[in-house]
């Protein structure tokens, strides 16, 4: 007989019990790998979204002293908390982050403004937009409003009193506060000053007083020779002054006419004929 003793083999379920120890193992670990991933994240700093700078800019209706335009939502993100409106680099205003138009009034007549514009959201701004030009539209010149200081031109048809021409500092008084209206003339001459009301009657000016631009006699004895002017002008171009649509040059007439006078006196009698006078105008504001 042989003296080796055969070895029992190994109970059949040493090898399962070794695959559940391993795989609990496995599990432990990713349950673990797990918790660090999500403490990971956790603790990684939130990232708003970048503030989107405004888009789409497009011109609205306007008016002589107003302008208008619209602009697109963000595509993406939130909305801003508020638009701030850029007019030649300083902020003309501001909207809520929900509008999505603007109007700016009391602006000039006849004149360009550039715009832009920047998103803002908890103290961020976004870029600033593409430039939007936009302009108020440009009144007639029959709506032009006659006022300020003027130098005035006069020629007239024939020589008067010694001249054929002359220069005038008119200084012109709207009696309204906007808008064309009647104003009140005051002229300084060669001769003497005048004032006269001229009515506004569409697009011109009309108006008559009565001056003593010369006297009749010597000079020692003399009576007044009184002449009535009549003045009738009209614009004829203006420009944007301020929020006013005023005239900076004008164009007319004035007509004088004197009665036949006659009054005795000390050293006798004395006649002063009946005359008329034409005489054109032009003028520039000054």
């Amino acid at each position: 007989m042989s003296d080796i003793t055969p070895i029992a083999p190994a109970p059949a379920t040493v090898a399962p019990r070794r695959r559940r120890r391993w795989a609990l193992v496995t599990l432990v670990a990713v349950v673990v790998a797990s918790l660090a991933a999500g403490l990971v994240v956790w603790a990684a700093p939130w990232v708003p979204p970048p503030v989107l700078r405004p888009a789409g800019l497009v011109a609205g209706p306007a008016t002589a002293n107003s302008v208008s335009f619209r602009w697109s939502r963000p595509p993406t993100g939130p909305l801003p908390d508020k638009y701030l409106i850029l007019n030649g680099g300083m902020v003309a205003g501001s909207v809520p982050g929900t509008a999505t138009s603007y109007r700016q009034a009391n602006l000039t007549p006849a004149t360009k403004y550039q715009y832009r514009m920047v998103a803002v959201r908890g103290g961020e701004r976004s870029p600033q937009s593409a430039s939007l030009a936009v302009s108020t539209l440009t009144p007639p010149i029959s709506q032009a409003r006659l006022q300020a200081s003027w130098i005035v031109n006069v020629k007239y048809v024939q020589r008067v009193f010694g001249r054929a021409s002359e220069t005038q500092s008119w200084e012109i008084n709207p009696v309204c506060a906007a808008g064309p209206c009647d104003t009140v003339l005051w002229a300084t001459t060669s001769l003497d000053s005048f004032s006269v009301k001229l009515t506004r009657t569409g697009a011109a000016y009309q108006g008559r007083t009565v001056v003593n631009f010369t006297q009749c006699g010597t000079a020692g004895n003399s009576i007044s020779d009184p002449t009535t002017l009549t003045i009738r002008v009209r614009a004829t171009a203006a420009a944007g002054q301020g929020q006013a649509w005023a005239a900076t040059s004008l164009a007319g007439t004035m007509v004088g006419t004197s009665q036949y006078v006659s009054a005795g006196t000390s050293a006798g009698t004395y006649y002063c004929p009946a005359n008329t006078f034409h005489a054109t105008l032009s003028g520039t504001s000054a």
